[in-house]
């Protein structure tokens, strides 16, 4: 029996690159991590495959002949479709960094990259995204309940209103439960990659986030502060 590419680590992956030396590196590392990757060298087939196939995730070259990567962004957003979608270019001034998540991608990468790099930041867009499709099983703590189909946080049945990020920060925790997270790994997994923040970013929303399932906000239990280092969420609370 094949298992759904959500159960699996497989997804598909489309990638448009113009480059053939570099096109058959990004397919052979990806399909190595076992994903089922679908590859073209033209914009226009790329936009026509991100629209007919609609794969889990797009790996856009920004400079391509004709149709480029940002281009072809712009067009699957105006869809509707909300793929994770992650620029590769030789560009690497913040103006281009910034008009290219502006667009809606999820990600910029500078060439050359790493290949472990490469696939730690694919992995993170998919994970990411399945979060936001809600597909994890419920999760219970203390008088909480977290529906990720619903996308909804209850306290004894009764909704306690979560933003977005908020939303992904408690879902990013609930995955690491006991375990100690940087600052630096919570802001790539629940901003991306291409977020330019701060410490400080992380900070006001575990602020936020203990003000809604913490008894006291001033003496946590279940978000824990790892000094110097980041956070630690304990699903029952300490004694």
């Amino acid at each position: 029996m094949r298992l759904d590419r959500k159960e699996a680590k497989m997804a598909s992956i489309l990638i448009v690159e113009d480059d053939a030396g570099i096109l058959l590196g990004l397919v052979r590392n990806l399909e190595f991590e076992g994903h089922d990757v679908i590859s073209t060298r033209d914009g226009e087939e790329g936009l026509r495959l991100a629209l007919d196939e609609r794969p889990d995730l797009l790996l856009l070259d920004v400079m391509l002949p004709g149709l480029d990567g940002k281009e072809i962004c712009r067009l699957v957003r105006k869809e509707g479709i909300e793929t994770p979608i992650l620029f590769l270019s030789a560009r690497g001034e913040e103006s281009d960094k910034v008009s290219g998540l502006r667009l809606g991608a999820d990600d910029y990468m500078t060439k050359p990259i790493g290949v472990k790099e490469l696939v730690a930041r694919v992995d993170a867009a998919l994970r990411r995204a399945r979060v936001r499709e809600g597909t994890e099983r419920p999760f219970s703590f203390g008088p909480f309940h977290v529906d990720f189909d619903a996308r909804s946080l209850t306290r004894d049945g009764e909704e306690i209103e979560l933003t977005e990020r908020e939303f992904l920060l408690l879902s990013f925790l609930i995955r690491n439960a006991e375990r100690a997270l940087s600052r630096d790994a919570i802001l790539r997994e629940v901003w991306g990659y291409g977020y330019e923040g701060t410490a400080r970013t992380i900070d006001n929303f575990i602020t936020r986030l203990r003000r809604k399932i913490e008894s006291d906000p001033q003496r946590p239990t279940r978000i824990l502060t790892v000094r110097g280092f980041g956070y630690r969420f304990l699903p029952q609370g300490t004694a």
